[in-house]
């Protein structure tokens, strides 16, 4: 059942969170964690998965209990009902979907689950359709609202709608968008789930081969509080380190781009911001030489600040903006790094 509303912001959607009394089950969470920590998108996984009501159960893909236990400790400070370990001994090294995705299907056919949540970062859409796929059901992408617990928002047309979605089947799957949820508080002590372990022989024609990691000092660019980002009007990769030195001088604020500046080679895949990058809500989000094509705006637009520098008066950008300063980036940049 689709239904369309107006636009709702990610601060209106907190603001209207509920917990529903449970006539949902189980909801499985699939944790998503590298070098031993749960990525700050769990977390707000977690928060959606609370609203449900019922029991939260935490799967932990992993290659055995041993190398799960960080996972496992820092999972118990958010209070779930129980923690399960799905091991495979392919996940000793990055999380492959083909091979994870049984180990969550089986995990949800043994436990009975009503729900499976994960974050709608780029690895929990690639694993949770593929978990719907196995278990015959449809999925909701891109959650940013429960309204109970078989009804959801998500955003349609690049975010400038709203979809009202209910889900008929049996198990309902669904990737939220973290910026739409709170991040789930630590309790501050151990809660002492049970924890148990499953595993599967998820063989796959997929196997993982390597990975070419951008390292940065910098803050993951989906949780920076600060992201200074540059449009094609940069004109080359060079030209992007007036903006690393505008980060550097704001303190420990990352640095993304537009699709067309990541397309031109100006910037890396990794830094793209909007509906086909990373979508973001840091507290400060400066563009500079971003005209504001609708599916950048659409991963950018629910930042608490926006300020935006292009030459162009008629830039769509403005029209989000909080603060807009018609300018040339070539100038107005080094002059703000200059004077902070």
């Amino acid at each position: 059942m689709y239904s369309l509303a107006r636009p709702l912001t990610a601060v209106a959607a907190r603001s209207a969170a509920r917990t529903f009394a449970s006539a949902a089950g189980t909801t499985l969470v699939v944790v998503e964690h590298k070098n031993g920590a749960v990525l700050p998108a769990t977390l707000h996984a977690i928060t959606a998965a609370k609203q449900l009501g019922g029991s939260i159960t935490a799967v932990i893909p992993a290659a055995d209990a041993a190398s799960a236990a960080p996972v496992v400790e820092a999972l118990q400070q958010h209070a779930p009902s129980a923690i399960l370990v799905a091991t495979h001994a392919a996940l000793a090294k990055p999380a492959v979907a083909e091979i994870v995705a049984p180990l969550v299907a089986k995990a949800a056919e043994t436990s009975g689950a009503t729900h499976i949540v994960a974050a709608h970062s780029s690895w929990g859409k690639n694993v949770l359709p593929r978990v719907a796929a196995l278990l015959d059901v449809s999925a909701v992408s891109d959650a940013v609202a429960i309204l109970a617990e078989d009804t959801f928002t998500r955003p349609i047309f690049a975010g400038n709608a709203l979809a009202t979605v209910k889900a008929t089947d049996k198990v309902k799957v669904v990737t939220v968008r973290p910026t739409a949820f709170e991040p789930s508080a630590a309790t501050g002590s151990a809660a002492g789930a049970p924890v148990s372990e499953i595993s599967a022989d998820a063989t796959t024609a997929t196997e993982f081969v390597k990975e070419d990691i951008v390292k940065s000092d910098r803050p993951e660019l989906d949780a920076a509080k600060i992201v200074v980002a540059g449009g094609r009007a940069l004109k080359s990769a060079e030209n992007f380190q007036i903006l690393y030195d505008l980060a550097d001088k704001l303190g420990n604020a990352a640095v993304g781009a537009s699709r067309a500046a990541v397309d031109a080679g100006y910037a890396d895949n990794s830094l793209q911001i909007g509906q086909t990058g990373k979508v973001i809500a840091p507290q400060l989000y400066i563009g500079a030489g971003i005209s504001g094509a609708i599916q950048h705006l659409a991963g950018m637009k629910d930042s608490k600040v926006i300020v935006a520098i292009n030459k162009d008066p008629e830039a769509p950008i403005f029209a989000v903006a909080d603060y807009g300063l018609e300018a040339d980036l070539f100038e107005a940049v080094p002059e703000m790094t200059q004077k902070l």
